[in-house]
């Protein structure tokens, strides 16, 4: 606890740059968060700030270490305002309160604020002081990220140890506002336990999956990929796939399309080389096309299959074809996954391993399922799917998931409201299928390319805004963001 409260107000420090003279108000509950709440309060006084406790409890109620706490304070001469009495809650806060700081509800909390507490949670919010909450922001659930009543909106979240779960959730990212995680001397061990399968993706995880390039390297080490992708009107999918795998670095990158369309597709292209595929009067891909697609596997590190394709029959019945047969792993999308709708068991019959990167609705019609019951349960969601097709999936969305079928979990922590437009997922199938052919393994494939997609979005969106941030942006932006994790 008191580590944990100097490592609160040392961040204080840094955001205020001097507390010394500076009016403080902190909101105590009665638990360990209260306790925090109350070293924080000790050690702001002996470093000259004005510091207002107002306690949401009768003083009797304070027990273990919050209590103990609380008659440090009191014995130190310090005054406490009680919270529970209405007038006193009015006239708490002043137009000289400098920072709010919310110890009120910890980890613990479940279900929705009511009564005192909401009361204080709704003058925080109202009051329009910066907010830094202790642990977690009070009336959001750290395991779900639910906020079924007022919840703490804070500036600031400093959380201990490690992230939680709701920290990172949507809705409760929305309230976390910027997190840091701090050291309170928990036996660093405990931290590193390999049963601990849900992890944040980092910048410096990022940066140790990227693969070296000696100086001997060639176009041929670096790997291979084949997209199969597009369709007449869906061009536009097929390129940006395709270019986003070389952007990244993968060594050779091969475009098949229908062959009416491969002309518009070499237009666009100078890099990629293109092929033109058997298709349909429709001109999407013919399922007389997989013979040619497999053949080319032979020569090919990893497939990008789906982006653009349609869900023609024909083309549907090719996709089912080569699930069963594919000789390299494979990164599913778009049409690709929605051609396995009702008989998604056929990822489990794939010879080699496979990535998939539906957003929600995609995912929710292979379970069958409606997509709010998808976004009600994201984690859990993504989680089971992969244990039960024995696949990686990448859950799409605000907070996207990257679930493997070990357990083990990444949750990414990049990306913007800028990256709701057309092509962004098409160019993260590119990305993850340019990594996976370079020698980055499954989980570490989907999870880097995940964090790097929504990294290249996240600098785009600072320099230039997010609105009318586009696919073909953040294409261009992907080796300048992977120089810039490299160099870190």
């Amino acid at each position: 606890m008191e580590n944990a409260g100097l490592q609160v107000v040392n961040l204080l420090q840094n955001i205020l740059d001097e507390v010394t003279g500076k009016e403080i108000a902190i909101f105590i509950g009665k638990g360990n968060n209260g306790g925090d709440g109350l070293v924080i309060a000790r050690h702001l006084f002996n470093r000259g700030a004005k510091v207002k406790v107002g306690l949401l409890v009768p003083p009797e109620e304070m027990s273990g270490d919050a209590g103990v706490n609380l008659r440090i304070w009191q014995k130190m001469g310090q005054p406490v305002t009680f919270l529970f009495k209405e007038k006193e809650l009015a006239c708490f806060l002043t137009e000289c309160t400098a920072l709010i700081v919310d110890a009120i509800f910890g980890t613990g909390f479940k279900g929705k604020a009511t009564g005192i507490p909401a009361g204080c949670i709704e003058a925080i919010n109202a009051s329009g002081k910066p907010v830094v909450a202790v642990d977690i922001p009070s009336g959001l659930e750290a395991d779900t990220g639910q906020v079924h009543g007022p919840g703490v909106k804070a500036a600031h979240t400093v959380t201990f140890a490690l992230p939680k779960l709701g920290l990172v959730l949507d809705p409760g990212i929305n309230y976390t506002g910027k997190l840091h995680v701090v050291d309170i001397s928990i036996p660093s061990f405990l931290l590193e336990k390999e049963d601990l399968k849900r992890k944040l993706t980092t910048r410096k995880a990022v940066k140790d999956w990227l693969p070296l390039r000696p100086l001997g390297m060639h176009k041929g080490n670096c790997g291979r990929v084949l997209v199969v992708a597009g369709s007449r009107g869906m061009t536009g999918a097929a390129c940006m796939t395709a270019e986003s795998a070389a952007r990244v670095g993968a060594g050779l990158v091969t475009l098949a399309v229908p062959a009416s369309v491969q002309s518009v597709v070499a237009g666009k292209l100078t890099e990629v080389m293109t092929v033109a595929l058997p298709e349909t009067k429709e001109q999407t891909l013919s399922q007389t096309a997989r013979e040619e697609i497999l053949s080319l596997l032979e020569r090919s590190d990893v497939l990008a299959l789906g982006p653009g394709i349609s869900t023609h029959p024909e083309t549907v019945n090719l996709v089912r074809q080569l699930i069963k047969a594919l000789p390299v792993p494979g990164v599913i999308d778009a049409d690709g996954l929605n051609a396995l709708v009702g008989c998604p068991e056929l990822f489990t019959q794939s010879p080699t391993p496979l990535i998939i990167t539906p957003h929600p609705g995609e995912l929710a019609r292979l379970l069958e399922l409606s997509v709010s019951q998808v976004q009600a349960q994201r984690l859990k969601v993504a989680e089971e799917a992969a244990a039960l097709w024995k696949i990686v999936v990448v859950l799409k969305g605000a907070g996207t998931f990257i679930a493997a079928p070990n357990g083990e979990t990444y949750l990414n922590s990049t990306g913007n409201p800028g990256m709701a437009t057309g092509g962004m997922g098409d160019v993260l199938t590119g990305v993850i299928a340019g990594l996976l052919a370079q020698g980055v393994n499954l989980t570490e494939a989907a999870a880097a390319g995940v964090f790097i997609h929504g990294l290249a979005a996240d600098g785009l969106a600072a320099e230039k805004g997010m609105r009318g941030l586009l696919a073909g942006d953040v294409i261009a932006a992907l080796p300048q963001t992977i120089r810039m994790l490299e160099k870190e």
